[in-house]
């Protein structure tokens, strides 16, 4: 299936503190990253595709276009999906990363607005967050090719034409031409090449002969 992709704009990270805010010991464990799509309609969402940099479990909401009179309400679509095994090692930490709707837990139909939750609890790292981030619905279907009749439906055995009233069998023909040219071989082969003598014989003339010419 073709995929066509969707400008959009990021905005900035938006951090939950996590600890406490007055010591050097609270840091930020939550990242919030809105994504708009100023210039495009309620689209149909595809795919999701990212690089990874040091987050370790993510969680997505989408704000859908429901209808004129109703609100766009959020929805969460994407619970906590790991990206890193262990949050403290560095497996996952910067690999790319695809996401399908058919993972997503509702309709992606009529996007209007993505919210990305990122969450890093490990204390190892200083920061962490999503890069590269594209976002692709569905392109134009392909026009599908149409073929011939007798192309989608070949004839399973072909019958031999039928033969024209009068004319002789072609086998037949084609059997005898080829017998009248062993023959002539034949002959050609038995043929002297020796050139023989109007009167001559043995090499010598015979008078009788010569007198009645």
């Amino acid at each position: 299936m073709s995929r066509v992709s969707v400008p959009c704009h990021v905005k900035g990270t938006v951090a939950l503190q996590v600890g406490d805010v007055r010591t050097s010991q609270g840091r930020p464990g939550v990242l919030v990253i809105d994504v708009t799509f100023p210039s495009v309609a309620p689209f149909e969402l595809q795919e999701i595709m990212f690089k990874n940099y040091y987050t370790a479990f993510l969680s997505i909401r989408v704000r859908q276009h429901t209808s004129t009179h109703t609100p766009a309400k959020w929805v969460t679509c994407l619970r906590d999906y790991c990206l890193m095994p262990d949050p403290h090692s560095e497996e996952g930490a910067q690999e790319y990363v695809s996401l399908f709707k058919h993972q997503m837990l509702c309709d992606m139909a009529r996007v209007l607005e993505l919210r990305l939750i990122l969450r890093q609890p490990s204390p190892l790292w200083l920061s962490f967050t999503v890069e590269e981030l594209q976002i692709y619905q569905q392109g134009p279907k392909s026009p599908s090719m149409t073929f011939p009749k007798w192309l989608s439906h070949p004839v399973p055995c072909e019958q031999p034409a039928p033969l024209i009233e009068g004319l002789p069998d072609p086998s037949r023909v084609s059997s005898e031409v080829q017998q009248m040219w062993a023959l002539t071989e034949m002959i050609r082969a038995s043929h002297t090449s020796t050139r023989i003598g109007r009167f001559d014989v043995d090499g010598c003339y015979d008078l009788n002969l010569l007198s009645y010419t």
